[in-house]
């Protein structure tokens, strides 16, 4: 009497198949109601199904610096791009190298694909340099007048709550020379009045650009020349203005509007100096601000520059916060600072969010061009999916076909299987897209055709290994448990194949071969789930019911059909009782 209760035991919980299948439809029905309650009851689609933009960017040579494209500089750039486009909450983005000196960059159809678009090549090069002289943003011929120095529309900013107003600093700007020459003598007052500044071969770029041997007198002349010629109302030429400057050396740049252009010595404080940054919205003044914390050597950089600003006289009492080549910004300053900053003026919500967003994750080690914008529509993928589908609806009932006429009854118990896969996939699909980003894309829906004959497969090596042992002269629902412990080792070994195969291309490949390998794995991993804790249990229950317990023809398991011997303890009763007659 112990040995029947043992092997019941050790057949893996034959008499509560409920409870495991209690848990798999509680798990379906929580991930269902999940899925409805967050509102997102389809798959987050990826470019090639929802269309977007994909955007090529190349990467510029920098002047004195031969080999700074290179691999280890434009991975660092995908890194960047990518935490500032998801950082817009821009679903699905794709960012990946092509060649030694392009980036590819896919952003799905979305609400911030646009203002994504605009931040991918921003190289967000972040410097407070200290202005030393200001003038109208148009060239100035020889002989002729410059116009006056426009300071109407310049965002200005704050350092620190006890910095100047932000009007005082927008009208600061010096009233323009009246020629081209008495703006070369400004200019070379000025740099004799710094201190800083130590003019150098790569001081400006262009044909400007002094020569390597130049003396600090001829340095100084290129520059004046630079900025007397300088029209900042000419975008292309703005945007050029400091290519192929260091850091350590004077500058001219143009304000954003290009209403005005600065002469501006060595930076003093970098983007890398500033530890976090904010959009924020400021209720007494009713303006857009980018609030700065600046890191512990940051700040103490600040301090000291601000305390050198603050003696000066105006405009060399101001520093300018220069983005990309660009001021954006050039306050006047009147006491010493530290700690923080804020970037305030005629800034939007969106384009505050856009500039903290560049500046909170730092600025890219290259300067990019676009070289291509290609609008991607979803109706080409759409079709490639829609022909997918059809393999996929073609493959599945190619299959149900086989189950239906091999094996009959068992293929109810399949499909119910597989019906119970589907759900789940579907569930947790549309539940990791807001979670973590994850779109479906073709080669994902391919993924997810193949794990249908993977899934298949595990139950067709349960089904086999059942009818083996009825072959062998046993009942079914004994041999439905003395089959599992066989069939459930097999199941995992092909299982765990198939997801070392999906972990490693994962790991191995980029873009939407990811999402092959992917929805792979979740598959894989899903078919354990399912015949574990479903079909097992399922084929349990089954087991007790007369039409499978029985034999019948269409259950699939006919002893007759699949040509079983007689029982083995039978057998041996009969040779025996045969036997005793020849030997009395």
């Amino acid at each position: 009497m112990a040995a029947p209760k043992k092997g019941r035991g050790s057949s893996g919980g034959q008499g509560r198949p409920g409870r495991a299948l209690a848990l798999i439809l509680i798990a379906m029905v929580a991930l269902t109601g999940g899925m409805f309650l967050s509102g997102h009851t389809t798959p987050r689609l990826g470019i090639d199904l929802a269309g977007g933009t994909s955007i090529t960017l190349k990467a510029k040579s920098q002047p004195g610096k031969p080999d700074a494209i290179n691999e280890t500089n434009m991975n660092t750039a995908v890194s960047i791009i990518e935490r500032r486009v998801n950082g817009l909450g821009v679903s699905e983005a794709e960012v990946q190298t092509q060649g030694a000196s392009n980036i590819i960059v896919n952003i799905p159809k979305g609400t911030n694909s646009k203002q994504a678009r605009e931040q991918v090549g921003t190289t967000a090069q972040l410097y407070f340099r200290p202005v030393l002289t200001v003038t109208g943003g148009q060239p100035t011929p020889e002989g002729s007048a410059s116009p006056s120095a426009s300071g109407s529309g310049e965002p200005s900013a704050t350092p620190s709550a006890k910095a100047s107003d932000p009007e005082t600093a927008s009208d600061s700007k010096t009233t323009p020379s009246a020629s081209a020459t008495t703006q070369g003598r400004a200019v070379t007052d000025a740099l004799k009045q710094d201190a800083t500044p130590t003019p150098s071969a790569s001081t400006s770029g262009g044909s400007d650009a002094p020569a390597a041997t130049e003396t600090p007198d001829a340095a100084t002349a290129a520059l004046e020349k630079k900025f007397t010629a300088l029209d900042c109302t000419d975008k292309k030429a703005r945007a050029a203005a400091g290519d192929g400057v260091k850091p350590t050396d004077p500058t001219v740049a143009c304000s954003s509007e290009g209403d005005a252009k600065y002469l501006l010595g060595p930076a003093e404080v970098s983007g890398t100096d500033v530890d976090d940054a904010k959009a924020q919205f400021d209720q007494q003044r009713g303006i857009w601000l980018v609030s700065m914390e600046f890191t512990d050597k940051g700040s103490k950089k600040f301090q000291t520059i601000t305390k050198k600003l603050s003696a000066q006289q105006s405009p060399q009492n101001q520093f300018a916060i220069s983005l990309d080549g660009e001021v954006v910004s050039a306050p006047q300053v009147n006491e010493t600072l530290s700690g923080s900053a804020e970037i305030s003026g005629s800034f939007t919500q969106q384009s505050a969010e856009d500039l903290a967003n560049v500046l909170s994750y730092g600025a890219l080690p290259l300067s990019f061009s676009e070289d291509t914008v290609t609008t991607v529509t979803a109706a080409l993928g759409g079709e490639q999916l829609e022909a997918g589908l059809i393999a996929g609806a073609i493959g599945l009932a190619l299959v149900v076909i086989y189950l239906v006429a091999y094996y009959r009854g068992l293929a109810f118990i399949a499909l119910l299987s597989l019906l119970a896969s589907g759900i789940l996939t579907y569930t947790i699909m549309a539940l990791l897209g807001p979670a973590i980003g994850f779109a479906l894309n073709l080669p994902a829906v391919c993924g997810a055709i193949v794990a249908i004959g993977i899934t298949a497969d595990s139950f067709i090596v349960y089904f086999e290994r059942i009818r083996d042992e009825i072959r062998e002269g046993r009942t079914l629902r004994p041999a439905v448990e003395r089959a599992w412990p066989r069939a459930r080792r097999t199941i995992l070994v092909s299982d765990f194949v198939s997801f070392l195969a999906a972990a490693v291309l994962f790991l191995v490949t980029v873009g939407k071969v990811q999402g092959f390998a992917f929805t792979l794995g979740l598959t894989t991993l899903l078919d354990v789930v399912v015949v574990f804790l479903f079909t097992k249990p399922v084929m349990t229950l089954m087991g007790r019911t007369k039409f499978f317990a029985s034999g019948n023809p269409w259950s699939g398991l006919d002893p007759t059909r699949l040509g079983a011997k007689p029982p083995l303890r039978r057998s041996r009763r009969v040779n025996a009782r045969t036997d005793h007659p020849k030997e009395a």
